[in-house]
């Protein structure tokens, strides 16, 4: 049977820490795949430099960086409300590049949608543009679960 340390991370360490550093990880991948300044990278590496195991680092990262994705889609399905807001993050002229960009490349666009800086408009712009929410989680997963896989694999290999 696999025991508590095999399962969650080989370094000694209690179960409030385990939660916490993973709970961590979620909120650094969910803040940074909203429209805020975030990053999870440097979280991600740091918990698979003490031991973490990394499917369980990238099952973390990958579902808090989606529900984030999620987030911006689902502000583009109401931005029409929210666009005039001086509080709204993203600008118009921002916002527009990202409409040009997704009405060009289309559904597949949302393959881009790791990137810093392109990334989190598209999403938004999925939104405004009305993407079926199933096709949407399958492009941004298969992005965001291929970055960190990248992520976690340089990390283990220089390691």
């Amino acid at each position: 049977m696999m025991g508590r340390q095999t399962f969650l991370r080989q370094a000694n360490g209690g179960l409030m820490g385990d939660l916490a550093a993973l709970g961590g990880l979620f909120m650094a991948a969910l803040l940074a795949a909203t429209l805020l300044p975030a990053q999870s990278e440097a979280v991600l590496v740091g918990l698979l430099l003490a031991g973490y195991a990394p499917w369980l680092v990238l099952a973390v990262a990958s579902f808090g960086n989606v529900l984030g994705s999620v987030i911006n889609w689902s502000l583009g399905r109401g931005i029409e409300r929210l666009r005039n807001k001086r509080w709204f993050p993203v600008s118009p002229a921002a916002l527009a590049r990202a409409e040009r960009w997704y009405r060009r490349y289309g559904r597949w666009s949302l393959l881009l949608s790791w990137m810093p800086i392109i990334g989190d408009p598209l999403t938004v712009v999925a939104g405004v543009l009305r993407e079926p929410l199933p096709v949407f989680l399958l492009l941004v997963s298969v992005a965001k679960v291929g970055r960190y896989l990248v992520l976690i694999a340089v990390t283990l290999w220089l390691r």
